[in-house]
Formats: C-alpha cells, structure tokens, sequence
C-alpha cells in the first residue's frame, strides 16, 4: 500500500479473515480511483483456544500492537495445555472489474513452549509448521516459503491471474 501512496490504517472489524480481507481491498479499491487491486488478512488459529487469536493475532495483547506481548500472552494461556496445534491462515481478496476472488493458504503446525530464533516476525519465535525442526525464526526467508501460508496464498493467486492471462 505504501508503495501506491496509501497510508491509511484500514480496520479490520469483522469475525472472519475473509472478511477482512475484502473491506481491506474494497478500502484500497477505493482510494484508489476503482483500480484492481488485491489485499489479504491473516491470523494464527489455536485448537486449545478454540480458534483464538485468530482475526485478532496482531492485536491479542491489546493495543499498542507488541509481537513480543502477543507470544506472551499465547504461552500463558496456553502453559498448561498438552494440545499445541495450531495453524496459519492468510486470505487473499482479489477485486477485477469483474468481481471478487479469494484464495486461501494454511500452514498447519503447533506452538513451541518457549520462543526459537530471532528471524521473522510476529508469532514465528513460537510456531513449528508441521514437517521441520525449526521455527519459523530459525528460518531463512528461502526454507520459510516451502511452509508459508502467505506464499500459498500468493500462490494461488499468481496462478489465477495467470490463467485469466492465457485465456
């Protein structure tokens, strides 16, 4: 967004990812004169939590917006549980002049008990996406994107556009 010259904050004040998404793109589809345009949301699901974060993963321990409180927050509440898994969610909302698409990416893993690694951002210190070692701090940018969610959904997307290119 910065590079199109938008700087506004977009809320993202529904229940759903999807959601989310699309009022992001509908937002930036409008600041921007109806051009096409694409945003996405994403969100770290816990089972023991019944889902939480969440749509509210960058903002679950409140205001300001602290990744470092965030993983705090998550081990405590967690501390006690034996059931780790979690997962991440990105949703990509497309918005042509033709209509709304979405593409969804998951990377299914669990929480760590401690945060691992100094890489990345976010949640990455306490996530182990199933299939590695390593969390997704420990990665390089390259051995992250063989597990993102994000890259998944992008994925998806490049895919779709590609297609509509060809035909």
């Amino acid at each position: 967004m910065a590079d199109a010259g938008i700087e506004k904050d977009i809320p993202e004040p529904f229940d759903t990812l999807k959601e989310n998404a699309l009022i992001k793109a509908q937002t930036i589809r409008q600041i921007s004169g109806g051009e096409n345009c694409f945003s996405e949301d994403t969100g770290l699901e816990v089972d023991a939590l019944g889902g939480d974060p969440g749509v509210h993963s960058a903002r679950y321990a409140g205001e300001p917006i602290s990744p470092e409180n965030n993983i705090r927050k998550l081990l405590r509440a967690l501390a006690d549980s034996t059931n780790r898994r979690a997962r991440f969610i990105t949703v990509i909302c497309l918005i042509l002049e033709d209509g709304k698409y979405f593409f969804e990416g998951r990377c299914e893993g669990q929480i760590l008990r401690s945060p691992a690694g100094t890489e990345g951002f976010g949640y990455d210190p306490v996530f182990l996406p199933d299939g590695s070692f390593k969390s997704f701090a420990e990665m390089t940018a390259e051995e992250k994107n063989k597990f993102s969610h994000r890259r998944k959904a992008a994925d998806l997307l490049i895919t779709y556009l590609k297609t509509r290119l060809i035909q």
